[in-house]
């Protein structure tokens, strides 16, 4: 079994705590990771990329080649459709509708999100409704490994226990919010998939 995933967003988005939490949980599931990340000017709204591999055998290389990730999440439409020629034949993406408009000529939000509906692998994900719903605009990043771990080889119980960890020094409000968000995201990907 293996499992090839790409985080991609922009800086202070939240990717590289996605892909933590995801890791994470990997590893206490018993699995093998490897992750490789790359922070483009993240403090000043750059691309953030992390490749993330997992497996129940050891994996030699941390990066995945182009059209064949058995999954891409994306906390920015744009850069979702800037990796969508990394995911495999019978991969999937997901990517929040909401934009990061960091760039002077980002397309319009309508025709991004058509370019998007263009597949069918893809699905869109109001990560900004979802999170203020579960109490925190901030945990829309907790939203998406909700939203994916329909793809993933590791238990919601798994990823729910390292986000009370993760998430612990911050305070029980921060903590509750956040898992609220993970269940949320669980919660209308799995009507989205029925």
């Amino acid at each position: 079994m293996k499992c090839d995933v790409i985080l991609a967003g922009v800086g202070g988005q939240g990717v590289l705590s996605l892909s933590t939490v995801i890791a994470a949980g990997a590893l206490k599931q018993g699995l093998h990771v490897k992750q490789s990340e790359v922070h483009g000017m993240a403090q000043r709204g750059g691309a953030v990329v992390a490749h993330l591999r997992l497996a129940d055998h050891p994996v030699a290389s941390a990066l995945i080649p182009r059209g064949t990730a058995d999954l891409i999440v994306s906390v920015e439409p744009l850069e979702g459709l800037r990796y969508l020629e990394y995911l495999g034949p019978q991969g999937a993406l997901l990517t929040s509708i909401e934009p990061m408009v960091n760039i002077p000529d980002y397309p319009e939000l309508p025709t991004l999100l058509a370019a998007l509906r263009t597949s069918s692998r893809v699905h869109l994900v109001d990560t900004g409704e979802l999170a203020r719903r579960a109490g925190s605009a901030r945990a829309a990043n907790m939203v998406m490994v909700g939203a994916a771990v329909h793809w993933l080889p590791v238990t919601p119980a798994i990823l729910e226990a390292y986000i009370r960890e993760a998430f612990a020094r911050k305070g029980d409000t921060v903590v509750q919010a956040n898992l609220r968000a993970f269940r949320l995201g669980m919660e209308v990907m799995e009507c989205a998939r029925s």
